[in-house]
């Protein structure tokens, strides 16, 4: 039997966090629940979920700390749950390095294909299994593999999120081709996020202070328009 996958639902409100484990349970997850940052650090060690569904305003230890915490030590996946619409917010939360963000109140079929959306792609390392259909972009000092999720930069492994590896790796396979942010948003994170092109932003922001330039290639700003992936 395949073990079902494990999500914490940290909400100080306890009907939101019961009706979010409802709606997930139908789809087979397994669930847990906490209603505090600090209780949500201490459960995330010891339940080990694959993805973490994080209110921004909680009692204590707010959800940008329990974010920037666990992301010091793990890229899993971490979608924040706000009435806030502030763009501040969704910034804020993506540059701490949240893979999505939702608003309340949400629908619970938007909810739960978000969830479906993230799981999917996260996919950790695996250098044994099959895959018969390597996507892999290499270039010098540079290898981004989206098989298994891995990025090697002047040889040693460079730890990201799904959404900035994938970024990455779309702009990288298709060399000096110009995309809108508009583009980027509706490639990378699809129809079912409803966000603002300095999403995009974010993210780029990110990967230049992991990928800095190289004599060879660079992550390089159209002015007006988007990105590219340089290649010299």
């Amino acid at each position: 039997m395949v073990a079902k996958q494990k999500i914490l639902i940290v909400d100080d409100d306890a009907n939101i966090a019961e009706l979010i484990s409802l709606y997930l349970t139908k789809e087979c997850y397994d669930t847990r629940m906490v209603q505090d940052g600090e209780e949500a650090l201490a459960v995330y060690e010891q339940y080990q979920p694959n993805l973490i569904l994080l209110d921004l305003m909680l009692p204590g230890i707010d959800g940008y700390q329990v974010c920037r915490e666990i992301r010091a030590k793990s890229n899993l996946p971490i979608i924040m749950l706000s009435a806030k619409g502030e763009i501040f917010d969704k910034v804020l939360g993506l540059e701490l390095g949240a893979d999505d963000y939702i608003m309340k109140p949400f629908d619970s079929k938007e909810l739960v294909a978000r969830v479906k959306a993230v799981l999917r792609r996260y996919q950790p390392s695996k250098p044994e299994a099959a895959a018969p259909n390597i996507k892999c972009v290499e270039y010098p000092d540079l290898v981004i593999n989206q098989t298994n999720y891995s990025v090697l930069y002047y040889g040693k492994s460079v730890d990201m999120p799904p959404k900035e590896l994938e970024l990455l790796y779309f702009l990288a396979s298709s060399p000096n081709q110009v995309f809108t942010r508009e583009q980027l948003l509706d490639h990378i994170w699809g129809y079912e996020y409803i966000g603002d092109t300095r999403t995009v932003d974010v993210h780029v922001k990110r990967l230049r202070e992991k990928i800095k330039d190289h004599p060879s290639w660079r992550l390089a700003t159209v002015w007006g328009i988007g990105y590219k992936f340089e290649v010299k």
